[in-house]
């Protein structure tokens, strides 16, 4: 059976403002020391799997040409073009019935494009095992983190082991999806070790998403049909603006994961990181002897566990600790570590006070 990658990449990473813009999002920013975006790393790391003109990148119309310019290897026809954002289950529905058209049934490797991963063989061996998984009867897998602090800003999973699956030790099934905890449940999830961090990566067949699509969201599944309908035709894209403007926005989490049966997990220890905040740099950065992430023109004076990123003008700092300080052309970031996941509530404020430049 075929196997194709699927890569979300529509997203505006607003909790990494003032970097990631409107413009520029995250996943098209070099976080690296090697200057490659997000994106190209996810791309990198799927191909040594699956071949250039079997991966489908599904981004927002206003990004196609930051797609073309930095995945030129990509064949054209796979950049999927979101007329507006309806969260990921709209996106995977479209990339759907674009391989549906193309193969009639395949495997999809659903991937985020803002993902870093450490361990790429690992990371590989895991994605093979879930697509054998996959290819069994209408069979859904995530890949789930094995959780090293209790994180509060992600979302769990639930497992347990799995009589059918006895001879595989790697694969649970999946007990329910839990929404973000507080911090002493997150202890709890933690030390228990029933829970999985969810990493928003899921395999499965064409077939059986759509068929799970047409069940739990029966009004999107028709659109998709008319969206598939018009594809190569020169009514597609109007299309599509006509069909997505009627769709709800809807995650895939709750939209189908949290309601389906037959759920897998594969727990993954392949150093995994998505990148959600600032503070992800402390994990995908060297620090200096003070505990600092310093990029640009910096000079720092008794300045410990800071994260500073400078461009053009000089930063000096002099007695601050655990800050976050980013210089961009036209804002600059100050903001307490421990308050890095409230940048998007700036991000909020612009938009409320139609201070639009800034976004």
């Amino acid at each position: 059976m075929k196997i194709t990658a699927v890569i979300m990449a529509g997203g505006k990473g607003e909790r990494f403002w003032p970097r990631s813009r409107k413009k520029l999002p995250k996943q098209f920013l070099s976080l690296t020391a090697d200057g490659k975006s997000m994106i190209q790393h996810t791309v990198e790391r799927i191909s040594t799997l699956i071949a250039k003109e079997d991966i489908f990148i599904v981004t927002n119309k206003d990004y196609e040409h930051l797609v073309v310019q930095q995945l030129k290897d990509i064949p054209k026809e796979n950049i999927l073009l979101e007329p507006m954002s309806k969260n990921t289950a709209p996106c995977i529905g479209l990339a759907a019935v674009h391989i549906r058209k193309k193969y009639q049934d395949a495997i999809m490797v659903v991937l985020p494009a803002d993902h870093l991963i450490k361990y790429n063989e690992i990371y590989i061996d895991t994605l093979k095992t879930a697509i054998n998984v996959a290819k069994e009867e209408d069979n859904m897998v995530t890949i789930g983190i094995i959780p090293s602090y209790p994180e509060v800003g992600y979302g769990y999973i639930n497992f347990g082991k799995d009589e059918t699956q006895a001879n595989e030790s790697s694969i649970y099934r999946v007990k329910k999806f839990v929404e973000k905890p507080n911090l002493d449940t997150a202890k709890e999830y933690l030390t228990s070790g029933k829970y999985l961090w969810n990493s928003g990566m899921f395999v499965w067949k064409t077939s059986t998403i759509l068929k799970n699509i047409n069940k739990f969201l029966p009004d999107m599944y028709k659109g998709l049909n008319e969206i598939e309908t018009s594809i190569g035709l020169d009514n597609e894209l109007q299309v599509v603006e006509n069909e997505f403007s009627k769709f709800k926005a809807e995650s895939i989490d709750y939209g189908i994961m949290e309601k389906a049966d037959c759920i897998y997990t594969i727990p993954g220890s392949f150093g995994w990181d998505d990148v959600g905040s600032w503070l992800a740099l402390e994990r995908i950065r060297p620090t200096n002897e003070n505990g600092n992430v310093v990029e640009g023109n910096v000079i720092t004076v008794n300045s410990n566990n800071s994260i500073i990123q400078g461009q053009g003008k000089m930063i000096a700092t002099v007695g601050v600790d655990n800050l976050i300080i980013v210089d961009t052309e036209d804002a600059i970031l100050i903001c307490n570590k421990s308050n890095a996941q409230d940048i998007k509530k700036i991000v909020d404020n612009l938009k409320i006070c139609n201070r639009n430049e800034y976004l």
